[in-house]
């Protein structure tokens, strides 16, 4: 089983909302030195997925990262995990991507790849939570897919898939090749072994520009963009509280009551 797991680099969700500084006129994030991005946990969950099929039928995992001022650190953890190798798209024609283009973008890469059987992705990415791009490379390449994956079972070419619903499970199998994005609901992702690590030190990342994969700048990053981020900015949260009291513990409940019915919480 050949598996390619797209992995992105996001900023730490971890981080306190106060320390995200919004630029309204540019629309954009930053944040403090301090503050250092990670591999978006859903797409550790994707990995973790990925082992979990190596371990039982063996293959090959190659990781795929796509942005610009790539921390090797942070994205080689998929190598400490146990993945054998790691493709990073680094250009700075990749970067302002929306869903399409970020989506279009890979699946040239995996197109590139060539010999794979199964294409796993978080099933969204803790920055933006569009859960787009997975199914946008399954309907560029034309594959079959499946959402919200918490386990996944290979037999004779084929993968078994539980995907999350609202009240349980639904079983759902499709031919391979194919693209399962894969939910929380899976379980704890491994932590890197030491010896994980140090081999993950010692692996450069394959780097690929726009022209390694056929596109042009144009089609990919910002200048590929099919959606306008029209306004991006921190949502104001205000709560205020009012004591509600009365003679006795009765007659509190009593104004409390006429409170919540006025409020049409009754």
């Amino acid at each position: 089983m050949n598996t390619i797991v797209c992995c992105k680099q996001v900023i730490d969700p971890e981080a306190p909302p106060a320390s995200f500084k919004i630029d309204a006129t540019k629309n954009t994030v930053t944040l403090p030195p301090s503050v250092s991005p990670v591999i978006d946990p859903y797409a550790e969950y994707a990995v973790e997925a990925a082992l979990r099929i190596k371990d039982a039928q063996g293959g090959k995992i190659t990781a795929l990262s796509l942005g610009t001022d790539l921390l090797r650190d942070v994205v080689k953890k998929p190598l400490s995990m146990g993945a054998d190798e790691l493709i990073l798209l680094e250009d700075e024609a990749f970067s302002e991507g929306d869903s399409w283009s970020t989506a279009y973008a890979l699946a040239m890469a995996i197109k590139k790849v060539g010999d794979y059987d199964l294409i796993l992705c978080g099933r969204q990415a803790s920055d933006w939570d569009a859960g787009q791009v997975g199914l946008g490379i399954a309907e560029i390449l034309d594959l079959p897919s499946v959402t919200l994956a918490q386990k996944i079972e290979i037999t004779d070419g084929k993968v078994k898939v539980e995907k999350v619903a609202d009240d349980g499970y639904e079983v759902v199998e499709v031919s391979l090749p194919a693209l399962i994005t894969v939910s929380n609901e899976l379980g704890e992702p491994r932590y890197p072994t030491i010896k994980g690590i140090m081999t993950a030190k010692k692996k450069e990342p394959i780097i690929w520009k726009p022209a390694d994969i056929g596109v042009e700048p144009s089609q990919v990053g910002a200048a590929g963009r099919r959606a306008r981020l029209v306004k991006l900015f921190q949502p104001v949260r205000e709560g205020k509280c009012e004591i509600v009291d009365g003679e006795t513990p009765q007659e509190a409940a009593a104004n409390l009551a006429l409170k919540l019915r006025e409020a049409k919480m009754l």
